[in-house]
């Protein structure tokens, strides 16, 4: 028995538009560097976390579709996503903590 096969374009198109809407909201961000969001939020400036979290929305939305995740076991599914976000947090982190430790050793001689 054959499978029916089914067009993905119009799926495509809307994957295409959503990730693009989400790439233009970043780089407008990254353009216009709005002065309220410079402000220090938890390790980090606010704008840096909008970043870091339209990314991780972009990562996960394209291995949502992209890797068809979403025709998989409920389990399967989180063993993957969870362990993404757990590194990802984890690294990011670790990269906040270590970023804030070399401004406050290399302010006195380097100037920013």
């Amino acid at each position: 028995m054959a499978h029916a096969h089914e067009s993905n374009t119009k799926r495509i198109w809307m994957v295409f538009g959503i990730l693009s809407v989400i790439t233009l909201v970043e780089v407008y961000l990254g353009i216009i560097k709005p002065e309220a969001l410079h402000l220090n939020g938890p390790g980090t400036s606010w704008l840096n976390w909008i970043f870091i979290i339209l990314t991780l929305a972009k990562a996960y939305g394209i291995a949502w579709v992209f890797m068809h995740l979403e025709g998989e076991k409920k389990w399967f599914r989180r063993c993957i996503v969870w362990t993404a976000v757990f590194l990802i947090i984890y690294l990011v982190t670790l990269l906040l903590i270590e970023g804030e430790y070399l401004y406050e050793t290399l302010s006195p001689l380097v100037k920013w």
